[in-house]
């Protein structure tokens, strides 16, 4: 008796999750560039692009194509989400405020920009271990290999692919998954 118990509780808490939420960034608040907390749950229904970024590496132009194609796409149920962090070779040095005044002098950035997080190691931050994870992501298993690396969701926050710091915000690969 004690044994159908058990299985029965056990049935009832996984059927008590719904299962759209289950492997979803929604369940994340994080916090934006300006110490507010953004919940990725506000994000329900579009596409997502999460990039690490950084103000002085040789990527940093990337910054551009990713405002472009945030204007394009905007409207279409897509949004891009930074996420400035200091995990390669310190090329992300300034504090949120530093990072901000850059973004929006030197590129003109509209899209979201979090605050300055750790993308890998000891200190990395939860939605980061959930992205490169695949016992948390149930998709697959990642690395963040540089600055400028992308990961798409799709509308239910549900991981669909990893993208090379390399490949550009503008590449066939994106814009045929935005536009798919």
């Amino acid at each position: 008796m004690r044994i159908m118990y058990i299985v029965l509780l056990v049935a009832c808490f996984s059927y008590a999750q719904p299962t759209a939420m289950k492997n979803s960034i929604h369940t994340f608040t994080v916090e934006d560039i300006n110490g507010k907390p953004f919940s990725l749950e506000s994000l329900k229904g579009k596409k997502i692009m999460i990039v690490n970024t950084a103000s002085k590496c040789g990527l940093t132009p990337q910054y551009k194509k990713l405002e472009a194609l945030y204007q394009e796409y905007k409207d279409q149920n897509f949004v891009i989400v930074g996420f400035p962090a200091n995990n390669f070779m310190w090329q992300e040095p300034g504090s949120n405020e530093d990072i901000k005044a850059f973004c929006e002098k030197n590129y003109g950035l509209s899209f979201p920009m979090m605050a300055k997080i750790s993308v890998k190691g000891k200190s990395q931050h939860p939605l980061y271990a959930f992205l490169t994870k695949k016992d948390k992501n149930g998709v697959k298993d990642s690395s963040v290999k540089w600055n400028f690396q992308k990961y798409l969701i799709d509308e239910n926050g549900h991981l669909e692919a990893v993208i090379s710091p390399r490949t550009q915000p503008d590449d066939p690969v994106v814009l045929d998954w935005i536009k798919s």
